[in-house]
This record gives C-alpha cells, sequence and structure tokens, in this order.
C-alpha cells in the first residue's frame, strides 16, 4: 500500500510544529546551540521525519513501528519544552502553545495508530 505522507494531517501539523520551534530555538543563548536547541530541532524535526519514513513502508505493522518512535519523539520535545520554559528561555505563553501542540499531535498520532 503507497501513502503519501505530503496527505497527512498529522504529518502536516508536526511539520509546522517543527518549524515553531526551529524558530523559537533562534533566540536561545549561544551556549545552548549544540545543546538543548540542537537536542529541540532533533526531536522535534524527528516526528514528521518518522511519519514520512513510515509511510515509504509497505506494511501497517511497519508504518505503525515508525508513528510510535515519532509518539516517543514527541514525549523527547514534550519535556525539553519544559526544561526551556524553567530555565527562561520561552515564556509561559510560548509554552502553553507549543505544550498544547505537541500533546494534540500525540493524541493524532495515537489515534491514526489505533485504525491501522
Amino acid at each position: 500500500m503507497m501513502r503519501n505522507f505530503l496527505n497527512l494531517e498529522i504529518w502536516k501539523r508536526s511539520h509546522l510544529f517543527a518549524l515553531k520551534v526551529y524558530s523559537i530555538t533562534k533566540s536561545f543563548p549561544r551556549e545552548e546551540v549544540f545543546g538543548l536547541s540542537s537536542q529541540m530541532r532533533r526531536s522535534s524535526s524527528s516526528i514528521p521525519t518518522n511519519i514520512a519514513e513510515g509511510c515509504g513502508r509497505n506494511t501497517n505493522p511497519q508504518f505503525s513501528h515508525f508513528l510510535h518512535i515519532s509518539s516517543g519523539s514527541c514525549s523527547e520535545i514534550q519535556y525539553q519544552l519544559i526544561l526551556s520554559k524553567d530555565l527562561n528561555y520561552i515564556s509561559e505563553e510560548v509554552f502553553e502553545e507549543l505544550h498544547s501542540e505537541i500533546i494534540e499531535i500525540r493524541k493524532m498520532i495515537y489515534h491514526y495508530t489505533s485504525k491501522l
């Protein structure tokens, strides 16, 4: 079965989320370039990346495996957002927006996985 990740709402939402993370981490302290900002960029981009890779697999179980990896990356970025807020790298408002968005993306991944 051939899937096009570009048509999936979970990919679109996670891609936009990754773009937001890239944008906000530009303002992080210089010493975080190879630390937290790099980790957050990898975690956030891993979500749509694994969805795209899963779409390239031929079976539902294989696709499901990559969706589970994406879900794990959601948890990873969720913690990194908490850390960023607690270090005062992001405001409470930015945290709330991104935190609610990643929770919604994770729910979407879960529901999509359960339908496979």
